[in-house]
Order: structure tokens, then C-alpha cells, then sequence
């Protein structure tokens, strides 16, 4: 018994795992101790309106490089990985630029079309976190490529201390959005700039393989030969994350920021044990799925293994939530509050098959299942849109709009795991 343990604990998939868990847990650690204190310093008011602008930051940091940078893990050379960074990088600048002329040229107009007017002044610092986006983008798909985890784990550690630090210090003097949208701006550039540091800093082999058949490195070649990425990642990616930031947009528009503020928490405290476990899951299971398609292995046996691994572990934390969600966020961030722990305990159910679809999610690209995965996000983008407007139009309730998001995204991210199951079985039978 003992010596399997050992081997278990031993495997590099494993060990890799818990270093990045380890470095995420300690972030997590930081952000929760501080949560509390932070909560009462800005209240739900101020949580609402810094949500709808990160909202508007997770719509477009997506798309910052086209999702090219995915693809620096496919390549067989460093010479063609690094020829993906380049062009990410070239893209990222180019849709900064054409960001801030959108920006510049159409400012209130956007604003009207969004409703969003209590944070017009601050979409002016797109095109920077465009350019941020796409460096970290990069850094972290190079680094997952290398399979250099023990520095992704200190730069999520440090970054937390920073972010969260600034967040409470800043509340003391400037209780307000202004700051909270400021720090997410400049955090994304804090820790690109730390990965990149770190990473130059570590002597790491190369391990670079000849291929039989060359690779194209020109950035032309390169860009057509993962073409998939912008033609259907991209506009998958775009559209995921509009679905994600539709509760936040919609809860503003219908409720009040105070009711996103709710919704923004709650989501918050709930992405913990996916940013925990899930996030590290995916970023190592990525690289292991990408290396068992070329040597021909058993790819559902691998989601399966991953996917129930997850589940187990996740029960727990979302159960206890989804019980006792009200009393928990009362007890731990404030009286006023207890609404968004009502906001948790469904929000819980659908964050919970977010957590175990993980390998799902990083197996489709290997499996060249990219058009069904943008034919699946606009299905739940539509799906997500029409329970929301129900939940505000037909029962006037923030709570049951929340509910219907969160039941509806539980089923569809199960179809989308068993729809990966049924393309593994398919990847396999055909012919390297």
C-alpha cells in the first residue's frame, strides 16, 4: 500500500499538480484571510461596479493575441513555439491599437449600448490591458510548455499578496472603485513581469525534439498552420466569456450594482477550489493529453480518470455552500452580505461542473474539436441569456435568475464532457 502511494506521489502528472495547487492554495490562503476585512472597507455597491468593469476586462482578454498563445504547447520545436510567441505578441499589439480607436471614437456610444456609465471614464484602459493580456498569455504557455509549474506556483503566490495587500491598504484612505479597478489593471502586468523575470532567471533543458517532418517557423506559416485557433477558438472564447459575464452586465441592468456586487463575491469565494485544484488540473493535464494524442494512447481513460478525480474532490467544498452559503458569507464577510451567500448556494451547482470539466475543456483542442466547441459556447451564450431575462422579466426575482443560470450551465457543461468522451473514441480509431 505504502510503495503505491509512493509511486502515486511520485508521478510527474501528480507532482505537477501539487505544485501548482500548492502555490495557488497559499494565493488563495492570502486572498481569503484578507477577504473579510476588504468586503467591509468597500461594501456590495462598490464589489458591483468593479465587477462590471472586470467583466468588460474578461470579455476582450480572451481574444488579446486570437488565442495563438494555446498553441505554444502544440509544437514538437521551441523554434516553432517561439515563433507563436512573436506573433501573439504582434497580434495583441495590433488589437490594442485598434481598441483604442474604437474606444476613442465610439466612448459613449458603447457606454449606452452596455448601460454601463459608472465606468465609462476607466474604458479608456483597455488598450493596456489588451497589451498586458497578451504578455501574460504568452509567458504562461511557454512556461506550461516547459513544464516549469514551480514558477507559475511562486509568481500566483506573490501576486495574491500583492493584489489583495493593495486592495486592503488602498481601503483604508480610498474605499472605492476607482482602486479596485486600477489594481486589476495593473495586476495583470505585475505578474507577466514576474513570470518573465523568474523564468529567465531558471537554466531548464530544452528537451527539443528533431521532427521527421519539419515544422513551418516563419510567423506566415505558423499563423496558417494553427489557423483553428482564431477561426473557432477565438470566437469561442470570446463568446464563453461573455455568457460568464452576462450575470454581472444583467444583475447591474436589472438590479442595481449592489445585486452584481452580490453575484461578483459569490463567484469570487466559489472560483477558489477551481483556481485551487481545477486551474492546475488543466494547465498540467494540457501538455499530458497534447504528448498521449501524438504517442497514441487511451485519451478517454485519461478525461475519465481526471474528470471523477475532480468530482470527488469537489463535492465537499460546493456541498457545504450550497448548504449553509447564507450563514457562511454573514459569518465570514459581513451582515450585509448574507444575500450573496443566497446568490452561493446556486451559484455552487454550476461552478461545480465548471470545476470537473476541466480535462474536457484543455482535451479539445488536441482533439481538433475546436468548431464544436464555438457552436457549443454560442448554444450556452443563448441558453444563459434567455434564463436570465426570464428570471427578471417573468418572476421579477435576482435569486431565481441566478438559479435558472446556474442549473441550465450544470447540464450543458455535462453534455459538453460527454460529447468529449464521444470524440476521444472517435480521435482514437483514426490512423497517426
Amino acid at each position: 500500500m505504502k510503495t503505491n502511494i509512493k509511486k502515486f506521489i511520485h508521478k510527474p502528472f501528480v507532482r505537477n499538480v501539487f505544485l501548482l495547487a500548492t502555490g495557488t492554495a497559499a494565493a488563495q490562503a492570502v486572498t481569503m484571510a484578507l477577504s473579510p476585512f476588504i468586503t467591509r472597507l468597500y461594501g456590495p455597491e462598490v464589489f458591483g461596479l468593479s465587477g462590471v468593469f472586470t467583466a468588460v476586462v474578461e470579455i476582450i482578454v480572451p481574444i488579446a493575441a486570437l488565442t495563438y498563445p494555446i498553441a505554444i504547447v502544440l509544437p514538437k520545436s521551441d523554434k516553432a513555439a517561439k515563433g507563436l510567441i512573436r506573433l501573439s505578441l504582434y497580434i495583441s499589439i495590433i488589437i490594442a491599437l485598434l481598441i483604442a480607436i474604437l474606444v476613442i471614437l465610439f466612448n459613449q456610444t458603447i457606454v449606452k449600448i452596455f448601460n454601463i456609465e459608472e465606468i465609462a471614464p476607466f474604458l479608456y484602459l483597455l488598450p493596456l490591458v489588451i497589451l498586458f493580456a497578451g504578455l501574460l498569455q504568452v509567458t504562461e504557455q511557454w512556461l506550461i510548455r516547459k513544464k516549469q509549474f514551480k514558477i507559475t506556483a511562486k509568481v500566483t503566490f506573490f501576486q495574491s499578496l500583492f493584489l489583495q495587500g493593495s486592495k486592503f491598504g488602498f481601503g483604508f484612505f480610498y474605499p472605492v472603485a476607482s482602486v479596485l479597478i486600477f489594481l486589476t489593471v495593473f495586476g495583470q502586468f505585475m505578474k507577466a513581469l514576474q513570470l518573465i523575470i523568474l523564468a529567465k532567471k531558471t537554466n531548464y533543458k530544452h528537451n527539443e525534439v528533431e521532427n521527421i517532418n519539419p515544422e513551418p517557423y516563419s510567423i506566415r506559416g505558423l499563423a496558417k498552420k494553427h489557423i483553428d485557433f482564431p477561426l473557432f477558438r477565438a470566437p469561442q472564447s470570446f463568446i464563453n466569456a461573455v455568457s460568464s459575464s452576462l450575470p454581472i452586465l444583467m444583475l447591474t441592468s436589472f438590479f442595481g450594482p449592489a445585486s452584481a456586487g452580490f453575484y461578483s463575491i459569490g463567484i469570487t469565494v466559489l472560483s477558489i477550489p477551481s483556481q485551487l485544484i481545477g486551474k492546475s488540473v488543466g494547465d498540467v493535464f494540457y501538455p499530458r493529453i497534447a504528448d498521449a494524442a501524438n504517442n497514441g494512447e487511451n485519451l478517454s481513460y485519461l478525461i475519465k480518470k481526471a474528470t471523477l478525480a475532480l468530482g470527488a474532490v469537489g463535492i465537499i467544498p460546493y456541498g457545504m455552500v450550497g448548504v449553509f452559503g447564507p450563514w457562511l458569507f454573514g459569518f465570514v464577510f459581513g451582515p450585509e452580505w448574507i444575500q450573496a451567500g443566497e446568490y452561493a448556494r446556486w451559484i455552487s451547482l454550476g461552478v461545480y461542473f465548471m470545476f470537473i470539466y476541466q480535462p474536457s475543456v484543455r482535451a479539445l483542442p488536441v482533439l481538433s474539436a475546436q468548431p464544436f466547441h464555438l457552436k457549443f459556447t454560442i448554444i450556452t451564450l443563448i441558453t444563459r441569456l434567455a434564463v436570465l431575462s426570464v428570471g427578471y422579466y417573468v418572476f421579477s426575482s435576482d435569486i431565481v435568475a441566478i438559479a435558472l443560470y446556474s442549473i441550465s450551465g450544470a447540464l450543458l457543461n455535462l453534455l459538453l464532457i460527454q460529447q468529449t468522451l464521444i470524440r476521444c473514441k472517435t480521435f482514437n480509431t483514426i490512423p497517426n
